[in-house]
């Protein structure tokens, strides 16, 4: 096995996109970079149902890395973005913050390695005679999991990797396509070399791949019910919600109506909280809101006190314990993020705050400005902070992390019914969404029309989702500007047109495969 092991990690070295794809999935644990809770004996590889779930929880834990829902998707996704800074606690998150060349995201080989083991567990069920036979049912349950799962991963390559639909025109010159669109698994080099040499695929036809995963999900789910679990498994209002979200990226109006409109209804554990129970919901293990959620149990599965959502965010050690130091607090909301919540003092940015600060604000109208508070401080000093993530589980980073909530439908279904000349436009309907969520946060009503109301929808969602990662990709998606200078040290605009805008990919993936190109300006 050892020798065998060598000659593998050569082959991974060599040939990048494929690395971890060749030789995968359930076996040879101390090659894979992030491990699952649960592990596949390479023994007996996918041999029995108890085989296929437990591959299945495999997968899902791999969100749970560092480059993922971790920390990257989140936290560095909105220090590349305009809402916040990073205070220089630690060091972590300068360069992403200031849009430093070649400091961006990194979730490639980890997504790859998912989306593997995801076409591995799938071939399985279709080609193995277990005894006993499991039912339709479940069957059913495995792959619209399965294809959910897929969908996420590909769609946070294809967001963070490649221009959105639509939006390509002004950088066609530095367009290169999507990412390489892998739907067989690969055991051993020999057994699908061509994986080694996949080229990009378009976007269109990544898009094609999410909708078809997506949909068999939901129709999947339809017929044999959602598994138990939720929010932390996948089921239909889980599998239509993302839809809903691809569709919104894909510029598909109609269907994101019609999938948040599901996922709205069909959804049996996220529900729309309503002022302060909003803020309880995040201080609840899991959030009430949650349609899909990422779930931290155990101390093994805590990122630590270094890159946690918790340390990232704040330098508390726990909701009930916000005076005493615990994580680094490395990036920190910015005044004018504070201040369109109505949360003061708004102290200039490197401004120590005095010891009697209070550590929460309650007096805004808006119930989000609740979630900032006062922390000990760090290395800079005492800041104002995000405590969306403050130990909410009872132990210090070890924070689920909601990775839909129902807000993000209504926003959606919003978006796309004021969007001018979709198919869908109807402008009192966009008003009622966005009104439903304005009053849930404890703001009035608004009356509002054409660019105006398009506008407060996109305000709502920089204050909905601040310090959970869409920032940088709505702002990407819809082909905007990222402004930040001015706002702290070192900070740069970034113009749509900046090839900073797109993840380079691994350099190692592009030596290994001459079909693949890097992106511009890399």
């Amino acid at each position: 096995m050892k020798g065998k092991m060598k000659k593998h990690i050569y082959i991974i070295k060599k040939v990048a996109l494929v690395l971890p794809l060749l030789f995968v999935a359930f076996s040879c644990d101390d090659m894979l970079d992030v491990q699952p809770r649960t592990q596949v004996s390479s023994d007996n590889v996918l041999q029995t149902p108890d085989d296929i779930s437990s591959a299945i929880i495999s997968i899902y834990a791999r969100l749970r890395a560092e480059s993922n829902y971790g920390r990257n998707l989140m936290a560095l996704s909105d220090a590349l973005a305009d809402i916040g800074y990073a205070t220089n606690n630690s060091g972590r998150l300068i360069n992403e913050n200031r849009n430093i060349q070649l400091n961006h995201f990194t979730h490639w080989q980890n997504n790859y390695f998912a989306i593997n083991e995801i076409n591995v567990a799938l071939a399985a069920i279709d080609e193995l005679n277990f005894t006993p036979a499991p039912t339709q049912q479940t069957v059913d349950r495995w792959i619209g999991q399965l294809k959910f799962l897929r969908a996420l991963f590909y769609h946070d390559l294809v967001k963070a990797y490649a221009y959105d639909p639509g939006t390509a025109g002004p950088v066609a010159s530095q367009d290169r396509g999507g990412i390489p669109l892998l739907l067989s698994g690969v055991k051993t080099l020999a057994a699908d070399a061509s994986a080694a040499t996949a080229p990009r695929a378009s976007v269109a036809d990544v898009y094609a791949q999410l909708y078809a995963d997506l949909n068999d999900a939901v129709a999947r789910f339809t017929t044999s019910g959602s598994p138990s679990g939720a929010p932390f498994i996948a089921g239909r209002a889980a599998a239509e919600a993302l839809l809903s979200r691809v569709a919104l990226f894909n510029r598909d109006y109609a269907t994101v109506v019609s999938a948040s409109t599901a996922a709205i209804t069909n959804s049996v554990v996220g529900n729309l909280q309503i002022g302060n129970a909003y803020v309880a919901g995040w201080r609840a293990a899991q959030h009430p809101e949650s349609i899909f959620e990422l779930k931290f149990q155990a101390a093994i599965e805590s990122l630590g006190v270094n890159v946690s959502m918790q340390s990232s965010f704040t330098s508390g050690l726990s909701l009930s314990s916000l005076g005493s130091q615990g994580g680094w607090g490395d990036f920190a909301p910015l005044p004018a993020l504070l201040a369109a919540y109505g949360v003061t003092p708004n102290p200039p940015i490197g401004t120590q705050l005095p010891a009697a600060s209070v550590g929460t604000i309650a007096s805004a109208t808006d119930v989000r400005s609740q979630l900032f508070g006062v922390g000990p401080g760090r290395g800079s000093g005492r800041k104002w902070e995000c405590i969306k993530f403050i130990a909410k589980n009872g132990v210090p980073y070890l924070d689920n992390v909601p990775i839909i909530r129902e807000a993000e439908m209504f926003l959606n279904r919003a978006e796309a019914y004021a969007t001018p000349g979709s198919a869908v436009f109807n402008q009192t309907l966009a008003l009622a969404d966005l009104n439903t969520v304005r009053t849930a946060r404890g703001l009035a009503t608004v009356s509002l029309s054409g660019t105006a109301l398009y506008n407060e929808i996109l305000n709502q969602r920089r204050l909905e989702f601040a310090f959970e990662g869409h920032r940088w990709f709505d702002l990407k998606r819809l082909g905007l500007d990222v402004i930040k200078a001015g706002q702290f040290t070192g900070a740069v605009n970034v113009p749509f047109t900046d090839f900073r805008r797109l993840a380079n990919i691994p350099q190692r993936e592009v030596d290994g495969n001459p079909n693949l190109q890097q992106n511009f300006g890399y």
